[in-house]
């Protein structure tokens, strides 16, 4: 993702002089292109995220177009003041790149976990939130996000994501139809649906075939497409790399509040618990049934008996 999304960057600012990079000392070589093209549009501000922030909106305020990357807890907890008051209050044009967004570096610890990310650009009004599945997705995505009148936060994963196929497009602000299916819908935002595509391999060498959309647009929320998918299933499985509140599964459970009809809610989320040791992305998604394997087996058990589905577990 993060080569797919420095690539496409150097693309849009062939065309728009106005594009300008700013890091916080991150980076190193996959830059270097840009760099090499646009020079004096690269600013590095060393390890200072906050004053990056306020670098973007300095520079949004006179007509550039400045997008701030760092590694996703360092690109919103460390400076989230920033955002709030310098970027969101005033609604100015920046792109925060959060790379490594959700537990992307899961092995270097809490200092660089970003379970929260979505949760805290979604509370700030006029914050578009976005988090693509693939390089695809980032690429598309980014051409739609440089438009946007406001803020947007673009939360990206470390790279070597694995690549899907979807015939639906890729717009912004609307769920991605994945695969038509029957009964049960899983829903999925960031890269975790990469683990999604292939847990719906396992679903279909055993007869199984569940609706499935990738919410690569977290904020604005397409509602109307949920509540199309709510009148068609029994159940709805909401997948993300994140802790347990304020993010896609809370929003998608927000919604469906406000529904006549209410399918029943299973959440798949990193638990309310510091994730501590250090350990791969992969054994972590592993212990909280966020790999291929772990949301098949909870997609094969609701489709044996989606109604048998325990109340208060299923609508957290």
């Amino acid at each position: 993702m993060k080569l797919a999304f420095v690539d496409k960057l150097t693309e849009l600012a062939e065309a728009d002089p106005n594009i300008m990079l700013l890091t916080g000392d991150l980076g190193f070589q996959i830059f270097d292109g840009f760099i090499e093209k646009h020079g004096p549009r690269y600013i590095n501000v060393g390890v200072a995220e906050a004053n990056m922030i306020d670098t973007a909106a300095g520079l949004a305020h006179v007509g550039r177009r400045p997008v701030a990357y760092s590694i996703a807890s360092f690109a919103t907890t460390r400076c989230f003041e920033q955002i709030k008051l310098s970027v969101a209050y005033a609604g100015l044009p920046v792109v925060i790149v959060g790379a490594g967004g959700g537990y992307g570096y899961c092995e270097n610890g809490p200092t660089h976990h970003a379970g929260e990310d979505l949760a805290l650009m979604c509370s700030l009004p006029g914050m578009t939130v976005v988090a693509p599945g693939d390089a695809g997705e980032v690429q598309q995505l980014l051409s739609q996000v440089m438009k946007l009148s406001g803020p947007a936060y673009f939360r990206i994963g470390r790279g070597r994501e694995p690549v899907y196929h979807a015939d639906a497009p890729v717009v912004l602000g609307k769920a991605r139809l994945l695969q038509q299916g029957e009964r049960i819908a899983v829903l999925s935002t960031g890269e975790i649906a990469g683990q999604l595509v292939e847990a719906l391999k396992i679903c279909r060498d055993q007869d199984m075939s569940p609706l499935a959309y990738q919410y690569h647009t977290v904020k604005p929320f397409d509602a109307e497409t949920l509540a199309h998918i709510a009148e068609r299933v029994d159940a709805i499985v909401t997948i993300e790399e994140h802790v347990p509140f304020g993010g896609f599964g809370a929003q998608v459970a927000c919604h469906l509040s406000a529904q006549s009809h209410h399918p029943v809610l299973k959440r798949l989320s990193v638990a309310d618990e510091f994730v501590l040791g250090g350990p791969h992305k992969d054994q972590m998604r592993r212990d909280y049934g966020l790999d291929a394997q772990g949301i098949a087996e909870t997609l094969m058990a609701l489709w044996a008996a989606p109604a048998a589905v325990n109340t208060a577990e299923g609508r957290q």
